[in-house]
């Protein structure tokens, strides 16, 4: 799962409300630089990797493109996205917009989201809640710096990460070993046996997405193995 929102938003507070790490948050342009990575646990004691990623801003210099090369790739492979706004933001629908245009830019726009409206205890008028906008993501309002509506973000984190595992045939050529190997670290196989051509006939159980993100890793289209 990662966080992403434009600056200043509370991204890196979130990360620390989440993990109980102590991420340097300040309200500054680039607070947080490079990607940092903390294992937690959402309902039903489900682990998840949860990645803090810099604040998004208009029209990013040239030269800070490889300062955010970690932290884009960290974007591009999670299954989930963590949309942090500012729910006080006189620009918030800009700042959205903006960083919906670098999700798409840098190919993470099919990833889920959850729009988070951050810094809620600000305006005594805004209640911790979840709701939808529409045909858009679900959407929690919340206040990562005193946690109220944090529980029921990781709840919906959950209900939105809980994989159905589903049985089926894989047919790996002799040239999947290492995919192989990865589904056998991942506990998904219920069987094997050799082929004639030096490849193998596997029963796996596990879910679509997670099946999809390790034949991408190693380059292999799910279609020629299914």
């Amino acid at each position: 799962v990662s966080l992403v929102g434009y600056t200043n938003a509370g991204k890196s507070t979130l990360f620390n409300r989440l993990t109980g790490a102590e991420v340097f948050a300040a309200d500054q342009l680039f607070a947080t630089l490079d990607p940092t990575l903390r294992r937690i646990r959402v309902p039903p004691e489900r682990r998840v990797i949860l990645s803090d990623t810099v604040g998004f801003i208009r029209h990013l210099p040239h030269d800070l493109v490889e300062s955010f090369r970690a932290t884009l790739d960290e974007v591009r492979e999670a299954d989930l996205l963590l949309h942090v706004v500012d729910a006080n933001a006189e620009q918030r629908a800009a700042q959205i917009e903006q960083v919906n245009q670098v999700i798409d830019e840098i190919g993470a726009a099919r990833i889920p989201q959850i729009m988070v409206y951050n810094k809620i205890d600000l305006n005594p008028q805004l209640e911790p809640r979840v709701g939808d906008e529409g045909e858009g993501p679900p959407v929690v309002w919340l206040s990562a710096r005193s946690g109220i509506g944090v529980d029921a973000l990781k709840e919906l984190m959950g209900t939105l990460l809980r994989p159905l595992p589903e049985n089926c045939e894989l047919r790996l050529p002799p040239t999947a070993g290492a995919l192989r190997s990865r589904l056998f670290q991942f506990g998904a196989v219920s069987s094997e046996s050799a082929d004639d051509r030096g490849g193998w006939v596997m029963q796996v159980e596990i879910d679509g997405r997670s099946l999809r993100h390790l034949a991408r890793e190693q380059g292999i289209d799910l279609e020629l193995i299914r």
